[in-house]
């Protein structure tokens, strides 16, 4: 969901930077994104040059600390060649530019950066000096000095992403990541990954959640130092979205998080396990792997090719005891029959504790897919507690269940997050309601069986049927009647 900071004006400027990417010959969402995201990343650069600038000269030291740009660099600065003619402009950034972004080590976030990193292979694809003038112009006129409007931006940005990426990958609506990031409420000392990041979503979503609700913690230089360099880790095998994920981040403000390559399910876990408290995720669910390629940890855990019940072992690992988990999962994880299916569910119910089974509504994420999902909620014990398990049938979520998801008033998830947070008051639920919970003697007698028309019961109306002998006569009345109605007919025709 956009934020109501993109409206009107800026809003249709962002859309006539879209637009102008397209009419020049760019219409792959991820290659305008990403070609977008150098030239916001150039402009933010600037921006923390002229900061500097400023705080040598109130100290009146004239030395800038940490400086972006080193003497020699100053045309490479957006507020330099933005103001050059197209042509001039196109040869600076197509070459000298660029190459200074592919070798940005220390100037923003110390050596090893995520931004650094994932500026290396950086490929400048806009093919036009007017394209490149027209874009830079727009763009300057946006206004990036608030951080809300910055994200907020970048959010609708990636709200253009109308179709699925690669490697089966789409965008995770903002609202159900809200709901996810409610629920398990970060707190300041946590710990955060998404083992399977994307556009980093999840982690500037937590991010904010923690601005928002601990505001006072990140007062304290050593919380502010774990909150910028070292509590939001993702991982992700496509360097665009690393890119894309890492300039989110930065957008949201937070300097220096862990936005790396992996191929989370082919490596090793076991350097990372039990190293988060938390971990929020909907890993892409591609099918099946070879043995060969997943990492043998994780067959460990559970035996099998299949992505969706590698992934949910992946996090049981790198999760410390006492972590937390919401992750997506298609609804073959509920209520799969094979072996490794049943296996891990029994590992969730009986070495975990199962927390929550959220069934959504299947057309959650139309356009891309309308696979039908649910979100479960894990703590890793390695020692049992699982007492009882709550299931909610989320029926709305705010948004047409169609491929053009229009808002509309139909909502559970206020719901969802209230009753999260009174789970006492759920005991009494019925069966029969949108919510209840299930005590775990009976997922043990079900199987393990989460899907949640296995517990939940359906109310028929009772209907009250005549005799069969009154309806029997009914019938020969009506006969009766049409055979003397067809005998007055030929009477008439005769």
């Amino acid at each position: 969901m956009v934020s109501a900071v993109i409206t009107g004006e800026l809003k249709s400027r962002i859309d006539g930077v879209w637009n102008a990417f397209w009419s020049g010959g760019i219409s792959n969402p991820l290659e305008v994104i990403e070609q977008i995201t150098y030239l916001l990343f150039l402009r933010r650069l600037d921006d923390l040059q002229t900061l500097a600038e400023s705080k040598a000269r109130i100290a009146g030291t004239g030395v800038i600390e940490n400086p972006v740009f080193l003497p020699g660099q100053e045309p490479l600065r957006w507020s330099r060649f933005k103001n050059t003619a197209p042509e001039v402009m196109y040869t600076t950034v197509a070459g000298p530019v660029f190459d200074y972004l592919k070798g940005l080590g220390t100037q923003l976030g110390g050596d090893g950066s995520t931004y650094s990193a994932h500026m290396r292979d950086a490929r400048f694809t806009i093919p036009t000096a007017a394209l490149l003038s027209k874009v830079v112009d727009m763009l300057d006129g946006i206004p990036m000095a608030d951080r809300d409007t910055n994200g907020d931006l970048y959010e609708y940005l990636l709200s253009k992403i109308a179709s699925a990426g690669v490697n089966g990958q789409f965008r995770t609506p903002r609202h159900i990541i809200k709901l996810m990031v409610d629920m398990t409420a970060p707190q300041p000392g946590d710990e955060i990954c998404d083992p399977a990041c994307g556009t980093a979503g999840f982690l500037v979503a937590a991010s904010e959640y923690v601005r928002q609700t601990h505001a006072e913690a990140l007062l304290d230089a050593r919380q502010r130092k774990h909150f910028h360099r070292s509590m939001f880790h993702g991982f992700d095998f496509d360097s665009t979205m690393l890119r894309i994920g890492s300039m989110n981040m930065l957008l949201h403000g937070v300097e220096s998080p862990d936005i790396s390559y992996r191929d989370s399910l082919s490596e090793d876990a076991s350097a990372d396990a039990a190293r988060y408290t938390l971990i929020l995720a909907n890993p892409p669910f591609a099918g099946s792997l070879d043995y060969e390629s997943t990492a043998k940890d994780l067959q460990r855990v559970v035996k099998t090719k299949k992505t969706e019940l590698l992934f949910v072992a992946l996090f049981l690992k790198l999760l410390k005891a006492g972590g937390r988990a919401a992750v997506i999962v298609p609804d073959g994880v509920l209520f799969g029959s094979s072996k490794a299916h049943k296996d891990l569910r029994r590992t969730l119910v009986e070495d975990q504790k199962l927390d929550a089974v959220v069934k959504l509504p299947s057309g959650v994420f139309r356009p891309y897919a309308g696979v039908s999902t649910a979100i479960l909620f894990f703590t890793k014990t390695d020692s049992g507690g699982t007492d009882q398990v709550w299931f909610y049938d989320v029926q709305a979520d705010g948004f047409s269940l169609d491929d053009k998801r229009n808002p509309v008033e139909a909502d559970d998830l206020p719901d969802v997050l209230a009753r999260w947070h009174n789970l006492a008051d759920e005991a009494s639920r019925a069966r029969t309601e949108q919510s209840f919970l299930v005590p775990k003697a009976d997922i043990v007698a079900q199987g393990y069986d989460l899907s949640l028309n296995r517990y939940k019961e359906v109310v028929h109306d009772e209907v009250e049927h005549r005799a069969p002998l009154q309806i029997i006569a009914d019938i020969e009345k009506l006969e009766d009647e049409m055979v003397r109605g067809l005998d007055e007919l030929k009477a008439m025709l005769s």
